[in-house]
């Protein structure tokens, strides 16, 4: 009975010093400020479609078949019939009440559960792209900064400089005439082959990366191109500072002055561009999803623009910005991991 009392006692300290560090306030703080920008955001966006000319229903009323007593019920059922502030109230107040995002006009169903479907796909091939991009720009950073003004350097700027100008719907477009004329050795088109059904579990893991190939390439490389670049400078920066020459002076390995000294004072402001470069990668797999096929948020949101789709358009929008302020939210955080000196609070 004791020991149970002194684990239940050890569990409640724990939980108290955790209520009361710095971590706890700023996450709460940053919860905060997150609710009041996703509030602004919403009525904004909300606004914003208003603007546009007509609305889901101004294409049944170009159908013969469909009379206008119809379209007149279904406006009424839709509630566009109301100005955008009380349209917008009565979204806000299903979401607060009843965490309801409204109905979508185009498929009949609630918003939640048809994004919720999409999600998956869409953050698999973010996140891959992510951890690609990342694997890749950094060594290539590295090597660029440490080989200044050799032929590495100017060789890894230039694939930089190409990376950049190439667009992520201009190299989806170069990816698809290579996969075109490489075929079979690339699958195009969706997620999973024909026969995804009928193999085991490390066969459908290795079926979706296979097709991951093509879609994490075209998003990987704007990406890269520009963190290497940013790595590069950060790296160059630290190298000069004088802790550096003072740790050559004592006769420690190059190796360890660059990847134990210098790395990791350089990685800070690239761990802050962490949040920016998730929420990029995620609107670039909107476009390369339509390019490849892949059954992500990309096809079904654009869907959703062209048909005025309001419900669906403004959970995809919020879901953008909840993506973004939790990426920048993660991004303090690993901040704070990789370098204990970082105060949370301090910048608040």
């Amino acid at each position: 009975m004791l020991t149970e009392r002194t684990r239940l006692e050890v569990i409640v300290d724990a939980l108290i010093g955790f209520l009361n560090s710095d971590g706890f306030s700023f996450v709460l703080k940053r919860v905060f400020q997150a609710l009041i920008t996703l509030l602004l955001a919403s009525a904004l966006c909300f606004f914003v479609i208003q603007l546009a000319p007509g609305d889901y229903l101004t294409t049944l009323q170009q159908n013969p078949r469909i009379s206008a007593e119809t379209v007149n019920q279904l406006r009424q059922q839709f509630g566009l019939d109301r100005p955008w502030y009380e349209q917008y109230l009565r979204w806000l107040g299903q979401i607060v009440t009843r965490g309801n995002f409204g109905n979508s006009f185009v498929y009949n169903r609630p918003v939640a559960s048809l994004l919720w479907e999409r999600v998956p796909a869409t953050l698999l091939l973010a996140i891959a792209a992510l951890i690609v991009t990342w694997a890749i720009a950094i060594p290539m950073g590295i090597i660029s900064a440490v080989n200044q003004n050799t032929w590495v350097d100017r060789f890894l700027r230039t694939l930089s400089y190409i990376g950049q100008g190439f667009p992520s719907f201009i190299t989806a477009l170069l990816l698809l005439i290579v996969a075109q004329n490489t075929s079979p050795l690339f699958p195009i088109g969706d997620m999973t082959s024909v026969y995804h059904d009928d193999l085991n579990m490390i066969g459908k893991i290795l079926d979706i990366g296979w097709h991951m190939i093509l879609p994490t390439t075209a998003l990987s490389i704007t990406s890269f191109a520009g963190l290497q670049r940013i790595t590069r400078g950060e790296l160059l920066d630290v190298l000069r500072q004088d802790y550096i020459q003072t740790a050559r002076a004592k006769g420690l390995p190059e190796n360890k002055v660059i990847y134990i000294h210098a790395l990791r004072n350089a990685v800070n402001p690239l761990i802050t561009l962490l949040g920016f470069e998730f929420a990029s990668l995620l609107s670039g797999a909107f476009i390369t999803e339509q390019f490849f096929n892949w059954p992500g948020l990309g096809r079904l949101i654009l869907q959703a623009f062209f048909a005025i789709d309001l419900y669906l358009v403004m959970g995809s929008l919020m879901m953008g910005a909840v993506m973004l302020i939790v990426g920048n939210l993660l991004a303090d955080l690993l901040l704070r991991v990789v370098d204990p000196r970082i105060k949370l609070g301090a910048e608040d």
